[in-house]
């Protein structure tokens, strides 16, 4: 058995971004029961996003979710669960359809480094 290094840098195909957008999530269970819940994303990706929620979900569940700024909805699978350290559980969902504008942005192209600001005061020094 193997463990990860502790410094192990998670890949992702694109960056995430701190976006708030209110949501509205819907899903069934097994038992027929259905569900609406309104929540907001955390952050986001170009494939999905991360977003608090109290009831109860599973991972590899599918979930309905709205954006109530655009009023696109789109269908998606839980993939992590998450539990912080003030208490609240956050879902990081996956898009079940690629290529989809969702949250109506552009994001970085994968790979793509973050700007780094030249110091400017050395330059009028000099």
């Amino acid at each position: 058995m193997s463990l990860l290094h502790f410094r192990f840098k998670e890949r992702r195909r694109t960056v995430r971004v701190t976006l708030t957008v209110g949501l509205t999530v819907r899903w069934q269970t097994e038992a027929g029961e259905k569900f609406s819940v309104k929540t907001f994303s955390h952050s986001v990706s170009r494939e999905g996003g991360l977003f608090p929620m109290e009831e109860p979900v599973v991972v590899g569940q599918t979930l309905h979710i709205a954006n109530e700024n655009s009023g696109k909805s789109i269908e998606s699978k839980v993939t992590t669960i998450r539990k912080a350290r003030d208490g609240k559980t956050f879902v990081g969902v996956e898009f079940t359809a690629p290529a989809v504008n969702f949250w109506q942005m552009c994001f970085p192209v994968p790979g793509t480094r973050p700007l780094r600001r030249t110091n400017s005061s050395s330059k009028a020094s000099a």
